[in-house]
């Protein structure tokens, strides 16, 4: 009781004062023992313990000062004699330490052999780069502390040397890495220490969520070690050092984009995720980032928001003043839809990121009559509507009827619904296409990242399949279509009397199956979704069409 009465204002203050560290031993021996002779002139100590409440401690000779602890590892641990094991521990945990740590003798192989040398083997680097003032630093030894830090992954683009000692300590070296898709992967990489004692990898909530994907060394001995993730977030020590972290991080980014626009622009393909993540997670970082934050089209140019607003503001405008940012996501893929949006003179950009959905809405949000859409999310002519659209010469039954034979030869994917549209695109266009909604899609793309959209992503992919009644080949299935006249009986309810028969007109196309089919599958190879058994079918198809 008087031991947490005294500590109870200052849980920091419990760490170095308990003995858990020391006492953790008897987790893995069943006697510890301690040899040990003071600098003082006083007699050495032999202390024994077999982790119960009781111990020996006697008086033995020893001449030379220091202490030795020996462990006797049980039976159930004795990975723990294992030298890698015990090599891999002091790596983890004093690979930095400020005193040298000596693991026994260097190796080295002599005659086939392994022998030991007479080189003492010390594990840990006691003044590592961050200990370093940056003016003592060049580039090479930034990059060989990352590789003594990450011996097998690729070279960092970029790093930030912090070094802070008002209004609180700080020091550290913080890298850009080369990221890739899977966010969950690149986290938790930067090593949090105390004085280069390590403390852990663990810091989602000393830095923000998207810092976590840096990599590199902090060390602070102003965070606290032991409390709750909540407790970090509201340590005002804690919120300094993280809005330190965040604008060193945006600074740094924005100048290199204003000094060296060229390699900031060839290194953005590797940076996107961190500063998108950043930009939907971080509203200050978002303030910082929207200046330097591209858009890459798929020429492969770069563009800040505001430089590409200029660039397509002309031609880009719909009729109701809404900016129309045309987008891909695969340009393979989406070729024919996107050479479409070139030859009315439109720019299209490539947006195959993995949070690009959250962005382009966060985007249309922040951007006042600003849309973007996908190339294949409708016919070129609505994606950015200029006028009001052509009307089609068919009578109602007639576009009734062509939709309902192209309904029913359209194939049976699971988890897909196909719709059929029937409109007059201009004879230059294709005769058919598909088409997907961009809100619904986007939706479900969002749904795969964001909790509480499960909704969207358990529903089945929808698209549209877009007939152009102004193409010669639809024009002419148009013209075999065969119509004949019957009387149709209106439905009545229960109790009323039964209405006349009314003419209907009923049209019919037949033998035009195969001929159905090849127009439907090349909407599908246009759009990148004719695949297996249907891809093959379609060649055959096609090859019979020579014979």
């Amino acid at each position: 009781t008087e031991f947490l009465d005294k500590y109870k204002d200052d849980a920091n203050a419990i760490i170095g004062h308990f003995g858990l560290g020391f006492y953790s031993a008897f987790m893995v021996a069943s006697q510890v023992e301690i040899f040990t002779k003071s600098f003082k002139e006083e007699p050495a100590q032999h202390w024994s313990c077999d982790g119960s409440p009781e111990y020996t401690l006697e008086q033995i000779d020893k001449t030379d000062r220091g202490t030795d602890i020996v462990l006797h590892v049980d039976e159930e641990n004795v990975e723990f004699l294992e030298d890698s094991h015990i090599e891999e521990l002091l790596k983890k945990y004093c690979k930095f330490l400020p005193v040298e740590i000596q693991f026994g003798f260097k190796k080295e192989w002599k005659d086939g052999k392994e022998v030991e040398t007479d080189q003492p083997n010390v594990i840990n680097n006691v003044n590592p780069a961050w200990t370093r003032k940056p003016a003592d630093l060049k580039e090479e030894d930034y990059e060989t502390f990352y590789r003594e830090l990450y011996p097998m992954t690729e070279d960092p683009l970029f790093h930030i040397h912090l070094n802070v000692d008002y209004p609180f300590n700080l020091t550290g070296i913080l890298y850009f890495p080369k990221l890739h898709e899977h966010i969950a992967l690149e986290k938790n990489k930067i090593q949090l220490y105390c004085n280069q004692v390590f403390v852990t990898d663990q810091v989602e909530g000393i830095v923000p969520e998207y810092l976590t994907l840096m990599h590199g060394v902090i060390d602070s001995p102003d965070i606290p070690l032991n409390v709750s993730r909540s407790y970090l977030q509201a340590d005002q020590n804690v919120k300094k050092i993280s809005s330190h972290i965040t604008k060193k991080v945006a600074d740094k980014l924005a100048e290199i984009f204003k000094t060296d626009r060229p390699q900031f622009e060839k290194k953005w393909d590797d940076l996107k995720i961190f500063i998108v993540f950043g930009m939907l997670t971080d509203e200050k970082f978002y303030d910082k980032a929207k200046d330097f934050a591209l858009f890459k089209n798929v020429d492969g140019k770069y563009f800040t928001f505001d430089e590409y607003k200029t660039l397509i503001e002309g031609e880009q405008t719909d009729k109701d003043g809404n900016l129309i940012c045309l987008y891909a996501q695969n340009a393979d893929e989406q070729h024919v839809y996107i050479e479409a949006a070139k030859s009315r003179g439109y720019d299209v950009l490539i947006m195959d990121g993995h949070l690009d959905s959250h962005w382009l809405g966060q985007a249309e949000q922040k951007h006042e009559k600003t849309r973007f859409v996908r190339v294949d999310s409708d016919v070129i002519d609505k994606l950015i509507v200029k006028k009001d659209a052509e009307k089609s010469t068919l009578s109602t039954d007639q576009q009734n009827a062509l939709s309902s034979v192209f309904q029913a030869a359209m194939p049976k994917i699971e988890k897909t619904e196909f719709m059929v549209n029937v409109e007059a695109l201009g004879e230059n266009e294709m005769p058919a296409m598909l088409t997907q909604s961009e809100w619904m899609r986007r939706m479900k793309e969002m749904s795969a990242h964001q909790q509480g959209m499960n909704f969207y992503g358990q529903m089945p992919d929808q698209y549209n399949l877009v007939i152009n009644t102004s193409h010669p080949i639809i024009k002419d299935l148009v013209a075999k279509m065969t119509s004949e006249t019957v009387m149709e009986q209106p439905e009545t309810k229960e109790g009323e009397e039964p209405k006349a028969a009314v003419e209907k007109t009923v049209y019919t196309l037949s033998g035009e199956d195969e001929k159905l089919k090849q127009l439907i599958d090349i909407a599908f190879l246009a759009s990148g979704l004719l695949k297996g058994e249907n891809l093959a079918k379609f060649v055959n198809r096609s090859i019979e069409l020579f014979l």
